[in-house]
Parts: C-alpha cells; structure tokens; sequence
C-alpha cells in the first residue's frame, strides 16, 4: 500500500509574480519541500543521513491546473512508489480555500553513494516506503 503524507502551505506574498498569483517556480519548492516532510514523517532521513545516501532529482513534471493566491491554503499531498533505480513521488496540490486541485507533479530521484556515484533505492528506504 502506498503511504500518503500531507503538507500544509499557505501562500505568502513574497512568492507572487505581477499578476498577483503563485510564481511557477515556486511550486517547485512546495513539491520538494513536501519531499523533505515525507522523509522526515517516516524517518527516513535518518537512514539516508546514517549511510550517506543523497536522494538527487534527475526529473519533474509538473501539470499547473489552477491559480494559487495570496493566502491560499494549501495541502500537499505526496506519495512515493519504487520504480527501480528510481523513487518517484507523485504529488498534488490541494487548495483549500478554492476546494481544487492547483497543479499535479511526477518527480524522479535516484540516489548517490558517498563517491556520488548512483545506485539502486536503498533496501530499508524500499522497505519502508512499502510498509
């Protein structure tokens, strides 16, 4: 089964470009850092820190459905599957002022060892992530 971890955001105004809606580039960070809560919610990031492990992202797509405003609640939600060497997060925005969903992302890690060279998922990540 696949777990589901939630992340609440709400929008800042530092983060709008001149039309007064999310800059694009800033749901980037919302999906990486709804990331970094998924591994810390399941205590990975003890794992990848104990065995030098560094989850690198080699791709994102991102599908952007709806605007996001100023103050706009928002909950991420992330969930993350192996798909040998890879894993890939599959997340989407929620905007709970709105009640839609603002945009939708598929995003590819592989890890590096120590020497930055790449290798399979780590097992007890794998492991985990199934639970």
């Amino acid at each position: 089964m696949q777990k589901k971890i939630t992340t609440t955001i709400t929008a800042r105004g530092y983060e709008l470009d001149s039309y007064g809606h999310l800059n694009n580039a800033v749901y980037l960070n919302y999906f990486e850092h709804a990331r970094w809560e998924f591994f810390r919610t399941l205590d990975l990031y003890r794992i990848i820190a104990a065995f030098d492990h560094l989850p690198v992202v080699t791709d994102v797509h991102i599908r952007y459905q709806r605007e996001i405003r100023l103050f706009d609640e928002l909950i991420i939600e992330s969930f993350c599957i192996q798909e040998k060497p890879y894993l890939v997060f599959r997340q989407k925005i929620n905007n709970k002022t709105t009640g839609v969903t603002a945009a939708r992302a598929t995003t590819k890690l592989i890890f590096l060892d120590k020497n930055k060279i790449a290798i399979d998922v780590p097992a007890e990540i794998g492991e985990m992530i199934q639970q």
